[in-house]
């Protein structure tokens, strides 16, 4: 017997005893062919950067920082960073940059803080991202206070970190932001270390983008702890990377270029599109002593 039945509307001429199997099948291509996909769309790419400014001391002469703030805000602002990693601001550079007038930041004074000494702040553009948290830490034995650590004889250093979401994607991640000491090379290696456990304490499972100055290269045991969890940008971009491996200038624009020691570091599901260290210059001279690593990502 050949019976008329009726599935979503559908009329269907099938066998009594194939009715289910047919309305079944129907059921489940409908589902394939009109539901909306189920799958979140991808996050739109994020530019990052990280750059050591130089601080601002008076005996720098042609190269101090009132001669290059300009050209330092003029490269943000024409590469189109979203976020930006500093190293060595001092509060008066750190007032010149919050003049860009689509970023803001986050971070303090390594000295007291506050607002005292260098600091390694972030700056994120205020209409992509939302601020959630944000914090401070020092590379010490005691993180929560104003401290040298380990071998360290010159200097506090400070990480700065901010959880911010992406507005465009609705995304939620983490960005960390350090200057690894100059000196003490128990201190550096302590230092990441120290960095990985903060990561791991502070954000946990979500997406961590790395930024900053290690005063390391990439041979040594604190980068190489680093990328032990962390993908480094430059290794890990699917284009080629651009500009040369070097990122310390000492403002001669004819340096060899022989260490590589500013980096990003992303979480290993982060796709890393792009790589670059620029070599943009005015007038003949560099806008700092380290040149600007930047990178083109996406979230997970």
């Amino acid at each position: 017997m050949i019976e008329r039945v009726s599935c979503r509307g559908k009329n269907l001429r099938q066998p009594g005893n194939a009715r289910r199997i047919a309305c079944g099948f129907i059921g489940l291509l409908g589902a394939i062919v009109l539901s909306p996909a189920q799958a979140e769309p991808p996050s739109p790419p994020i530019d990052v950067a990280t750059y050591n400014l130089r601080l601002n001391v008076a005996s720098d002469g042609a190269n101090a920082w009132p001669q290059r703030r300009d050209a330092v805000k003029a490269l943000i602002r024409y590469h189109e960073f979203d976020i930006v990693g500093t190293q060595e601001g001092l509060p008066d550079q750190i007032a010149d940059l919050d003049k860009l007038s689509d970023f803001v930041h986050v971070g303090v004074g390594r000295d007291d803080g506050k607002d005292a000494g260098e600091h390694s702040a972030i700056f994120y553009r205020k209409g992509r991202f939302e601020l959630e948290r944000h914090g401070d830490f020092w590379l010490s034995e005691t993180p929560d206070k104003p401290s040298k650590g380990w071998d360290a004889k010159c200097c506090n250093r400070i990480a700065s970190w901010a959880k911010l979401r992406d507005r465009t994607g609705g995304r939620s991640f983490f960005v960390f932001n350090v200057h690894f000491d100059h000196q003490g090379e128990i201190a550096r290696r302590e230092s990441a270390k120290l960095m990985l456990r903060k990561i791991k304490e502070i954000a946990g499972d979500e997406p961590v983008i790395c930024t900053g100055d290690f005063n390391s290269t990439p041979d040594t045991e604190q980068i190489k702890t680093m990328a032990s969890v962390l993908h480094d940008a430059r290794a890990f971009s699917t284009e080629l990377p651009y500009g040369p491996a070097g990122t310390f200038n000492d403002f001669k624009l004819d340096s060899a270029l022989p260490e590589r020691i500013d980096y990003i570091f992303v979480s290993p599901k982060i796709e890393v599109y792009k790589y670059a260290v620029l070599t943009d210059s005015y007038n003949a001279r560099f806008p700092s002593d380290h040149l600007p690593v930047a990178a083109r990502i996406r979230l997970p």
